[in-house]
């Protein structure tokens, strides 16, 4: 069960959660409140607040009122990960069964925009937050969006100082007669959120908008993108509207100094930063101004008065636009993400100096909020129909993995020798001073960590034992958010456990492994987790080679006889020869392409050498279908090398690492060969068809070109991918996920509705294997960063 918490605004009076830095607020640990049921901050946006990082804020109203389920799931996806790309936190903001959430999780994000369109679903304001939570304190659970009022609240109250956003509200025209104001103008005049948007929409009064702003006490600037000397406010579609900006900035370090200076000078109004649209994307003021007044006069004719004006009109823009305000509403939204997470980021820098060169400068009471926090189990927070989870009701999860391998006790023992000595390996024979941790592993348990952590839907099935080790590592791997309803226990069976002994680089010396629970597992496989694979029907099936021989091959027997994808984990070099039961063997199920079993597999280099070896033992090599496979490739004895090397390097052709690859591929037909800092060798076999074959960019990847008429396959296709990041010895904490990390983020991403490239997904999966090599976690939760990149 997952601790979330829940902030609510405190009386001024209480300080204790606060430490000023020449005018700067920073956020020290929260004190607990007696009762909040009304603000939800999710974990990562109190952190990144209290650590001064910058954080965005995103408004919902966009996705609840302006686009339609599912474009609007994709749309807050993209643009949460645009921010994380720019190296900023995303804070999504909306309300939630009731609940103000500021940074939802991707879940939750699904959920509030699935609700979208539907009668309980509101547009939230400042004026509408007290009535939509009140209603959720009371049992009535309604989603909302926020507009730009009620997301600078919410903001403000998480101490969030950047909000990026589309286009603003404004003064409507005939608004001396209509007194039709946005309350986004009043909130700007009283909450102190920097706003970044492309100006308002030019059916609204410009002129007098920007006149009310002044009123209100709102700087209000305009980034000169380029441009030099007169400046227009842009207009939302059009980067001019004929109407000079207050002030002109050049840049975003200028914008985050001005918000600097803001909170400084305790100044509690906000600050409204308008960005261009793209010029690309800009449509011109002359052909705007006229589909405008068309819009308008047929607005006129209609009655469309109140509210139900701005939607008319914008409905009509859209149509006598032929649909290019769509384009150019979602390129501008873009652009103005961009350019917040780039003001976040300055900001973020000008406050880390000034508390470095100063202190003991306070704000004054009223100028920054001041929250409490309460705990709140996430199974107390019910779904959109107001009932329990299905985690909570105990019913099964569909999954789009289903990962099948190892779950056990890690020990990881890091030589920690005396810095006088100077030695840096564990001596044998006797003790050696170590830093021992303990925690859940196993490569099965890891893979699905992974996978779960980039957001995708993934069920995890292993076998503990009853005893201690097994009722901690269920307990644990529940608390991770997993279901037990694939874990099965074993009575009078010892729980898997492993032990590393590192030296001092944290580079493994030894390994000790007790995995002996994975073995005879036919009965439970037959009887337990099949069923759950039919129901299920997810994409990928990942086995580790834990299993034996037995069990491994009854595995992808059932996989194959279901039709789901399946990729191996050879964990290590004495394991990795499990897949290849000899033929004579009647659980032996591995065929050549197109009737494969195996559609990929991750070996280290010795790994792949040890399989190699082992499908030959096995007479693999001899079979006619294999010869057939490899006799379409048409690779020359005398040519193959050369082209090896120039595709690899000589070192990996003199080991064997390519060759091998190629005459295991007939089986396995996507091979990724982990080499460490030297990257990845992809090797795959490409369908007739591929758009590789005829792609200028990879013609001197492809090794090979089959004849055109081979119905199955088109050629060979081996590339070796540096790596992410050369790591220092130093940063490295353990290297024993990594290579976990590697395929659960494979699998993550080629398990999606619409999969990138394996090119692609391979240079995803060494930044999470980097972020596991620097983290004391088998599996690192940084990773999540990374899933805006699937």
């Amino acid at each position: 069960m997952r601790l979330g918490k829940v902030w609510r605004a405190s009386s001024p009076s209480s300080r204790a959660g606060y430490r000023s830095c020449a005018g700067f607020s920073t956020h020290a640990p929260l004190t607990h409140a007696p009762n909040g049921r009304f603000l939800h901050v999710s974990d990562e946006i109190q952190a990144a607040v209290h650590s001064n990082k910058p954080v965005v804020a995103l408004e919902t109203t966009i996705y609840t009122h302006g686009f339609p389920y599912p474009q609007n799931t994709a749309l807050a996806s993209h643009l949460e990960s645009v921010v994380r790309l720019n190296g900023g936190i995303p804070a999504t903001i909306g309300v939630l069964n009731g609940v103000a959430r500021v940074g939802l999780s991707p879940e939750e994000i699904i959920e509030l925009t699935a609700s979208a369109g539907k009668p309980d679903t509101r547009k939230v304001s400042r004026r509408d937050l007290s009535y939509i939570c009140g209603l959720g304190f009371m049992q009535r659970k309604l989603n909302g969006g926020t507009t730009v009022a009620g997301t600078m609240v919410l903001a403000h109250l998480a101490g969030i100082k950047v909000f990026a956003t589309g286009g603003l509200g404004g003064v409507h025209r005939g608004a001396e007669n209509s007194m039709d104001i946005s309350a986004d103008l009043t909130e700007l005049g009283r909450t102190p959120v920097a706003v970044i948007s492309s100006g308002c929409k030019s059916f609204l009064d410009i002129s007098r908008t920007l006149e009310y702003l002044e009123t209100q006490g709102v700087g209000v600037s305009t980034f000169a993108d380029g441009r030099e000397g007169k400046v227009d406010f842009p207009a939302f579609w059009t980067r001019e509207s004929g109407i000079p900006s207050p002030t002109v900035i050049k840049d975003e370090r200028t914008a985050a100094a001005m918000i600097a200076a803001q909170g400084a000078l305790s100044l509690s109004s906000g600050l409204l930063f308008a960005n261009p649209v793209p010029s690309q994307h800009s449509i011109s003021k002359t052909q705007m101004d006229a589909i405008m007044a068309q819009a308008i006069l047929d607005a006129e004719k209609a009655g469309s008065t109140g509210s139900d004006n701005t939607p008319f009109i914008l409905a009509r823009i859209r149509e006598l636009t032929g649909g290019q305000t769509v384009t150019t509403n979602r390129a501008l939204v873009e652009a103005n993400v961009v350019r917040g997470t780039r003001v976040a980021l300055e900001l973020s820098k000008i406050e880390k100096d000034i508390v470095g060169q100063a202190d003991g400068i306070r704000l004054p009471d009223s100028s920054r909020p001041v929250l409490s926090i309460e705990p709140v189990f996430d199974d107390q927070i019910p779904n959109a129909q107001g009932e329990p989870s299905e985690f909570a009701r105990g019913e099964e999860l569909q999954a789009d993995v289903f990962v099948a391998g190892s779950l056990a006790i890690d020990l990881s023992c890091d030589f920690s020798p005396d810095k006088k000595v100077g030695a840096t390996s564990p001596q044998p024979q006797t003790s050696n001073p170590a830093q021992i941790s303990q925690d859940i592993g196993g490569v099965g348990q890891n893979i699905a960590t992974a996978i779960h952590y980039v957001d995708t839907r993934v069920q995890f099935c292993s076998v503990v034992g009853d005893d201690s080790a097994g009722s901690m590592a269920m307990e644990r791997l529940t608390a991770k958010g997993f279901s037990p309803s694939a874990l099965v226990r074993k009575p009078s069976a010892r729980t898997a456990q492993y032990v590393a002994v590192n030296d001092a680089q944290k580079n493994l010396v030894l390994a000790m492994a007790d995995m002996t629970i994975m073995e005879g597992c036919n009965l439970e496989i037959e009887n337990v987790w099949r069923p759950q694979l039919e129901r299920r029907k997810p994409r990928w099936l990942v086995l580790d080679a834990n299993w034996d021989s037995r069990s491994l091959q009854q595995w992808i027997k059932i996989g194959k006889d279901i039709g789901i994808k399946i990729a191996f984990e050879p964990v290590s070099v004495a394991k990795s020869k499990r897949l290849f039961a000899s033929p004579a063997d009647e659980g032996s199920v591995l065929g050549v392409l197109p009737d494969h079993a195996v559609s990929l597999a991750t070996p280290n280099r010795l790994e792949l050498a040890s399989m190699h070896a082992a499908a030959r033992e096995a007479g693999l090599f001899e079979r006619e279908d294999w010869w057939q496979f490899i006799d379409a490739m048409g690779l020359s004895s005398s040519g193959s090398r050369e082209k090896l090397t120039s595709i690899t390097n000589s070192t990996l052709v003199d080991k064997g690492t390519p060759q091998q690859s190629i005459q295991l591929l007939p089986f396995i037909p996507a091979i990724l060969t982990k080499l460490g800092d030297k990257g990845v060798l992809m090797t795959q076999a490409l369908r007739p068809g591929d758009d590789r074959l005829s792609s200028p960019a990879h013609a001197k990847y492809v090794l090979s070109h089959v004849d055109p008429t081979h119905p199955t396959i088109g050629g060979i296709y081996m590339r070796l991918l540096p790596p992410a990041e050369r790591v220092l010895v130093a940063d490295v904490v353990s290297v024993n996920g990594a290579g976990d990390t590697f395929l659960g983020i494979i699998i993550a991403g080629l398990a999606k509705d619409k999969p990138q490239s394996l090119i692609d997904l391979i240079q995803v999966a060494q930044q999470g294997s980097v972020m596991t090599l620097k983290s004391k976690e088998a599996v690192s939760p940084k990773i999540r960063e990374l899933r805006g990149l699937l």
